[in-house]
């Protein structure tokens, strides 16, 4: 049992240090996107480098734009989302754009909540707001959204919003930057998460702990490999020739997880892709109450790991060592009285917290949330359990009153 809990304990120190040397890569959205980072950055040095890179975007497209060009559409897929969409809407509307021109377009996906009326009444005159098709067989719901947005969209850059996501004023100056700075292909990142019940507490978070503890952050930027690569289909920024040469959403039509389909669609057709910090411009609550946190994940999870029950499990297994088999052993020890055992389970869970602090610092959390880390595991546990039945029974999965398989 004592040499289980330190080679555990091992581990978890090398995971500690893997991720908060993969956080300090994690490049922020309007800043220089660095190599090798020389230093911390002040506020000041970040807000003059998206500053340089504003000047720098007006300066070669001054006299090349034409004078109804759009730098930026901003495109928001909305189905029943009308406890969202005015909040989104004027978060957007209040954003700064350093002069530049923008278009905001809503698409209402055949809502039965009155999001259309909601939209139109919150965007005015700034935003245009469309009627969504009738979903084609073959096609996820998300996708077909935003293939028609894009379709309609003029702007040089698309940026992809969901409509529970709400910008800060230097947001879409950012995005700007961050674009004139890149010059194509994608930039996305994780906004920072707002949770109210226990489950998205313990759940939602999790999303950056699985990028800061097992994806280089520096070779999803450098890397062609398009199994190096994440993205949070909240926060889509791509170039519009990116965006077609990569087949857009049309050649993902039927994936669930559509962020992670178009950003390995993107690396594949040799296009750059940059994860960004976005957590000081842009915060969201995805779900509202443990059902929607259940169902949402449910959903995502098998998909998300190319429907491999073998990757699942081996995740999973991988997960319980390290994260929930410490608390296991420390009760044990407790109840035997076996005080080195103790010991060694009690230095294998503040590893762990230490992990989970890490990534929930780059994700804006609390503090007190990387107490939770076995908690956490556990539910994840629960919800890819019921995502892999979801899958291979065939029952599929109900998102927004449709149904996929």
């Amino acid at each position: 049992m004592i040499a289980v809990l330190q080679g555990i304990t091992a581990v978890i120190l090398l995971q500690l240090a893997f991720a908060v040397w993969n956080a300090s890569r994690l490049p922020v959205l309007g800043a220089q996107y660095r190599e090798e980072p020389a230093g911390p950055e002040s506020e000041q040095q970040r807000q003059e480098a998206a500053d340089a890179a504003d000047a720098k975007y007006r300066l070669e497209h001054a006299e090349s734009a034409a004078p109804q060009a759009r730098a930026l559409s901003v495109l928001i897929p909305a189905r029943d989302e009308a406890a969202n969409i005015t909040a989104c809407l004027n978060s957007v509307l209040a954003c700064s754009t350093a002069g530049r021109p923008i278009e905001i377009i809503v698409l209402d996906d055949r809502s039965s909540d009155g999001t259309a009326a909601l939209a139109a009444a919150a965007g005015g005159a700034r935003t245009q707001v469309l009627a969504g098709a009738v979903l084609p067989e073959g096609w996820a719901g998300k996708c077909h959204a935003c293939a028609q947005l894009a379709e309609a969209a003029a702007g040089e850059w698309l940026l992809f919003l969901d409509a529970d996501i709400r910008l800060q004023p230097q947001a879409l100056s950012a995005a700007l930057a961050a674009a004139g700075l890149q010059g194509r292909g994608l930039i996305t990142g994780f906004p920072r998460q707002l949770t109210g019940s226990w489950l998205e507490r313990l759940a939602v978070p999790l999303m950056m702990f699985t990028i800061i503890c097992h994806l280089p952050v520096p070779l999803v930027r450098r890397s062609r490999d398009p199994r190096f690569v994440a993205a949070h289909g909240g926060f889509m920024l791509i170039h519009r020739d990116s965006y077609q040469r990569c087949g857009g959403h049309s050649g993902i039509r039927n994936q669930l997880v559509d962020d992670m389909a178009l950003a390995r669609a993107v690396k594949l057709a040799g296009e750059p892709v940059t994860l960004a910090d976005i957590t000081e411009h842009t915060e969201m609550r995805m779900y509202h109450n443990a059902g929607e946190v259940w169902r949402g994940y449910r959903k995502n999870i098998y998909a998300g790991l190319g429907r491999k029950p073998l990757l699942l499990l081996g995740v999973l297994l991988f997960y319980c060592l390290l994260y929930v088999f410490p608390v296991i052993a420390a009760l044990w020890a407790i109840v035997t009285g076996l005080t080195p055992a103790l010991l060694w389970a009690a230095a294998a869970i503040a590893a762990g917290a230490a992990v989970k602090r890490t990534a929930d610092a780059a994700g804006r959390q609390p503090f007190w949330h990387c107490m939770l880390l076995p908690a956490a595991i556990v539910s994840l546990i629960a919800i890819a359990a019921a995502s892999w039945r979801g899958g291979v029974s065939g029952q599929g999965y109900v998102w927004k009153g449709r149904r996929y398989r």
